[in-house]
């Protein structure tokens, strides 16, 4: 069903309100038949999205606030989070960063609500990688990323007014001779202390 304006021939274009067969409801801007513009999908699991259109797709600012209570604010290009954005998680985490398909990618902080931490750093494909700063409540972590997991040389830096200075290794799997079918597990990375200093400006993008 819609009620609205239409073009000479007839084609949804201006602005309207339509009743979509699968019970979602969009109102806002059409040109020549198609969603282009300003406008409100409300979908029927609960979803909203508020914001622009192009040609039907989600493209330049608009906001999406999804069924499990998360959301997004920011920047769209054919359906994707693209660009500059905010997502606020269901479990009150959030991200404020770049984007790419959907995926964090680029720079951007994400803060964790249950111990309020912060990664403030690179990422790729929505995986914490490159360099990166995590900060915790006294004290901090500055270094590189590979995966998700600190890798490389880095520093803790304690409010105290004192670094410690090392390099995460990578562990090697021992292996052992029945298990030779199973995957090892990935072990995580060991911190390994060279020294410990007074405060000093190294940082993870001084190596590059």
């Amino acid at each position: 069903e819609y009620e609205g304006d239409r073009d000479s021939e007839g084609q949804r274009h201006g602005f309207g309100k339509a009743q979509l067969p699968n019970g979602d409801t969009y109102e806002g801007e059409y040109e020549h038949g198609v969603r282009s513009g300003q406008g409100t999908y409300r979908f029927k699991n609960g979803a909203l999205y508020t914001g622009n259109y192009l040609q039907n797709k989600k493209h330049g600012k608009g906001v999406f606030f999804y069924p499990d209570g998360s959301k997004y604010a920011g920047d769209w290009v054919h359906d994707q989070r693209q660009g500059y954005g905010e997502y606020l998680y269901a479990n009150g985490d959030t991200y404020t960063g770049e984007w790419a398909n959907n995926k964090r990618h680029g720079q951007g902080t994400y803060v964790y609500k249950e111990t309020g931490s912060k990664y403030v750093g690179c990422w790729v494909n929505g995986i914490q990688n490159g360099p990166a700063e995590l900060i915790h409540l006294n004290h901090s972590f500055k270094g590189r990323f590979l995966n998700g997991k600190p890798l490389g040389r880095g520093k803790f830096i304690f409010d105290i007014g004192c670094e410690q200075h090392g390099e995460y290794i990578q562990p090697v799997q021992e292996r052992e001779e029945e298990d030779e079918d199973e995957p090892p597990l990935p072990l995580e990375p060991v911190w390994k202390v060279s020294e410990i200093t007074k405060l000093t400006p190294w940082s993870p993008h001084d190596e590059e």
